[in-house]
């Protein structure tokens, strides 16, 4: 899975991530909040403590409970060694599907968006079919600089399942994100509330078509 922006896109999360933490809080997670459907959630690797702080995994505040963001290099060390066991069970279980997606959710976690889409993309090579898995990883794919996989991702998600709202909710997202592309945002989005009238955060949808439309009114 390389195309011409994967060296750039290294690049940007490397300076960026920082950046991306903030993304995560207003267009990360609409990004993926509606990608799992009635999925289980599994749970993060990344916590926040009782005063908004940090936490590792293993409950220890992060940067010595000082209150700071980890360095990339720091949430990947904490990435490798919380995915360490599940990787130990894949090389007794090789194919396993729900283990190479659980190996994604935790690089996925923690910002290491190139290792999560790699796992996803093997999980998604022995069950094709998981919608929510490919919508997590077009999201990955966006987030490492790779737009145009990330939207090819999410077509190949609404032809298994043309349907799903996260990812007609991400095309659109990714569409005039990563895009400027306003007129095909808008389109996923008036499919996902034609199909889905009573989706959750409807008011937020129908605020970014609003918002979509300005643009395209502008641009003319």
């Amino acid at each position: 899975m390389q195309d011409g922006a994967a060296s750039a896109g290294t690049t940007w999360q490397t300076k960026h991530v920082y950046i991306m933490a903030a993304v995560s809080l207003v267009l990360g997670v609409a990004l993926g909040y509606l990608a799992r459907g009635s999925a289980s959630p599994r749970p993060a690797v990344v916590a926040t403590g009782s005063q908004g702080q940090f936490e590792a995994p293993d409950g220890s505040g992060g940067m010595a409970g000082s209150g700071q963001m980890p360095t990339l290099e720091q949430m990947k060390h904490m990435a490798d060694k919380q995915a360490q066991p599940l990787l130990d069970q894949l090389a007794k279980t090789p194919g396993n599907a729900g283990l190479l997606v659980q190996v994604g959710d935790v690089y996925k976690s923690t910002h290491q968006f190139q290792d999560a889409a790699a796992y996803y993309e093997k999980s998604l090579a022995i069950d094709p079919k998981n919608v929510e898995v490919r919508t997590d990883m077009a999201s990955c794919l966006f987030y490492s600089g790779r737009t145009d996989q990330a939207i090819a991702e999410l077509e190949t998600s609404l032809k298994y399942d043309p349907k799903h709202a996260g990812t007609l909710f991400n095309l659109g997202m990714i569409k005039w994100k990563g895009k400027a592309d306003a007129a095909g945002a808008i389109a996923a989005w008036q499919s996902l509330l034609q199909i889905h009238p009573d989706v959750d955060n409807r008011p937020m949808v129908e605020k970014l078509i609003a918002e979509a439309r300005q643009h395209t009114t502008k641009s003319k």
